[in-house]
């Protein structure tokens, strides 16, 4: 069930948005080459806990797997999502990390992402870095009140099949707000069971394109969260969390 969300709520969210943002921003400026994914995660924990934010991913709970121990997904390379932080993985020259962050804030919940490059990286990789997150700004440029979901598949499909990527069919954006992960699924590509989904004002999704060098097909890794290319290419991830209102549409998780 779709629960959408009251004008003060959004007003909350925004809030709690903007506090993340500036978060992910300044964890995402401490990657570098020797730096380690567990490093990033406590640097961005440590950060909402000092504005009374909570660390939503961490002990996230999927039926059969251990609960998740990070406040930060760090996914290197193949690794579209929910890689596990760790001590031990540190960031090499020319790798690119996608950082998931989401955060309780006052009751409510916003979600984002970014893929950062390590050191420099080709011009193939900073293509699909660049063309990722533009695939993630079309997406919501084409969210318009009174619209449906499909157009946001639709336009992030074609920006990325126009550019030779793969689109992950797996994985999709979603509903949040009163919990991290909520009614509707926001698929990046176009789908008939989009087209019924109206935007309507009092409707937060998390957007979040997630793009492949290769193939879509995704593969589950032996720790149960992380989840790669099934054909080993790179891939790369962009998410905002965004409401539709009476008066358009608002970016929330944005300075």
């Amino acid at each position: 069930m779709i629960r959408l969300k009251t004008k003060q709520e959004i007003e909350v969210l925004r809030e709690g948005g903007k506090l993340l943002a500036d978060i992910l921003k300044r964890t995402a400026a401490l990657v570098r080459p020797g730096v380690s994914t567990a490093e990033l995660n406590r640097f961005a924990e440590s950060e909402m806990l000092k504005i009374n934010g909570r660390p939503a991913f961490k002990n996230y709970k999927i039926p059969g797997i251990f609960p998740y121990p990070a406040g930060l997904c760090t996914s290197l390379n193949n690794v579209i999502v929910h890689g596990i932080p760790s001590d031990k993985v540190l960031l090499q020259e020319g790798d690119i990390i996608s950082l998931d962050i989401g955060m309780e804030y006052k009751k409510l919940y916003t979600d984002m992402a970014m893929t950062v490059a390590v050191g420099k990286v080709s011009a193939e990789i900073e293509k699909l870095i660049k063309v990722t997150r533009e695939s993630l700004y079309l997406g919501i440029d084409a969210m318009k009140v009174g619209g449906n979901l499909a157009d946001i598949g639709r336009a992030v499909q074609n920006h990325a099949e126009k550019n030779g990527y793969g689109v992950v069919r797996d994985l999709v954006g979603h509903g949040v707000g009163y919990d991290v992960h909520e009614a509707p699924q926001v698929p990046n590509y176009l789908t008939s069971a989009a087209q019924k989904i109206k935007l309507e004002p009092g409707l937060v999704i998390a957007v979040e394109p997630m793009l492949t060098m290769g193939d879509y097909e995704t593969i589950s890794l032996p720790d149960g969260w992380a989840i790669a290319t099934r054909d080993g290419s790179l891939s790369a991830h962009w998410e905002h969390t965004l409401a539709v209102t009476e008066d358009g549409i608002i970016i929330i998780t944005e300075e």
